[in-house]
């Protein structure tokens, strides 16, 4: 399962926003390093396409795609020099697969910290790309010795020098500018800043208007970074109070009551999930009806695997149909009937929204 990790200082709210997409009960206190320990969890990846898939074959089960989310203690100026949690804060960053900053953008005389977002922002980039200096240095350095006997280190060597270039000015490699080849090369590294990113504007509950004011001010910040960033305003107490409600009903009219919509708190999964090139395909019946995680771009066997690693060893086809043609027809058996399932073998790649059934032979 795919980790997202919640980084940010001391006060932002990480573990309230953990609390409200696990359901979990990481502490939120207002001191620094309340958390010490990552706590881990799964939030589902809300889908109506799912839910109405599930509705028209009346499944008795009903399986969302996930996602493991991860409170990582708050991070401090220095941290890249040991201060704070220091070493063992960075080790718990490299572990996950993509990371949403949280970013406080309220003021409270009874939480201590900075209320500024850039300010938070500032910190943060800055103490993550010190780390990955460290780390390209040494890389560079020892390359630099092996290239002068193996001429096929050249194009590793050129991306640690422009890794190294940017991450000396103090910018994160997603808003480097690095060509997609460098990125590709640096991946086996594990920098903590050659990944995307999701940020979280964190307002006061007093101060729901501001939000779209204070998601631009952080998403102008990123605007070196394309389509490697991600910003996202809430309000993560308000989001955290709806989410402990278990009524769906009473949940959405608090939400509505607040003017939040649907709230921020499935737009933020979604985002999350379509960070790292997620995407979905379902299968539904009568037993169950659920969403598979596949990436962009994978083919069909690949797909089948997610069930069962059978499924892509013994792979013959697919019937394969776009969800909402399938809810059109009424009914998988329908959209046989009418000739409407498209049989496809090994090269095809999935589709987001695919409705998939796999034959296979071991």
């Amino acid at each position: 399962m795919e980790r997202f990790g919640l980084v940010g200082l001391p006060n932002a709210g990480k573990s309230s926003l953990y609390n409200a997409l696990t359901g979990g009960g990481a502490l939120a206190a207002p001191y620094a390093f309340a958390t010490k320990d990552p706590n881990i969890g799964v939030a589902k990846v809300p889908d109506e396409r799912l839910e109405r898939l599930s509705a028209m074959s009346s499944s008795k089960n009903t399986i969302h795609a996930a996602v493991e989310v991860v409170d990582i203690g708050g991070l401090v100026e220095g941290a890249s020099k040991g201060e704070g949690l220091g070493n063992k804060f960075l080790a718990n960053i490299r572990e996950v697969d993509a990371i949403v900053f949280v970013l406080r953008a309220f003021a409270d005389d009874d939480v201590p910290g900075p209320s500024d977002p850039l300010e938070h922002l500032r910190v943060v980039e800055l103490e993550l790309a010190l780390a990955d200096l460290e780390t390209v240095e040494k890389r560079r350095a020892a390359v630099e010795r092996q290239s002068k006997l193996d001429k096929s280190l050249g194009d590793e060597l050129d991306a640690l020098r422009a890794a190294e270039s940017a991450l000396s000015d103090g910018r994160p490699l997603y808003r480097a500018g690095l060509n997609a080849a460098h990125r590709e090369t640096l991946a086996p590294y594990f920098l903590l800043t050659n990944r995307r990113v999701l940020a979280v504007v964190n307002v006061g509950e007093d101060e729901l208007d501001a939000i779209p004011e204070a998601e631009a001010r952080v998403a102008a910040e990123f605007n070196d970074a394309g389509d490697n960033v991600e910003v996202i305003g809430m309000c993560v107490q308000l989001e955290a109070e709806a989410a402990a409600i278990s009524d769906p009903v009473e949940r959405a009219e608090m939400l509505e009551g607040f003017g939040l919509g649907e709230g921020a708190l499935f737009r933020m999964v979604r985002s999350s999930y379509h960070l790292l090139g997620l995407r979905t395909y379902f299968t539904t019946g009568e037993k169950e009806s659920r969403a598979w995680t596949f990436y962009e771009g994978s083919t069909a066997p690949v797909c089948a695997g997610r069930i069962h690693s059978d499924f892509q060893r013994g792979f013959i086809r697919a019937e394969v149909i776009a969800w909402d043609e399938l809810l059109e027809l009424g009914s998988w058996h329908a959209a046989k009937e009418a000739g409407r399932l498209r049989v496809e073998g090994k090269d095809y790649v999935g589709q987001d929204g695919d409705v998939m059934e796999f034959r296979f032979n071991v």
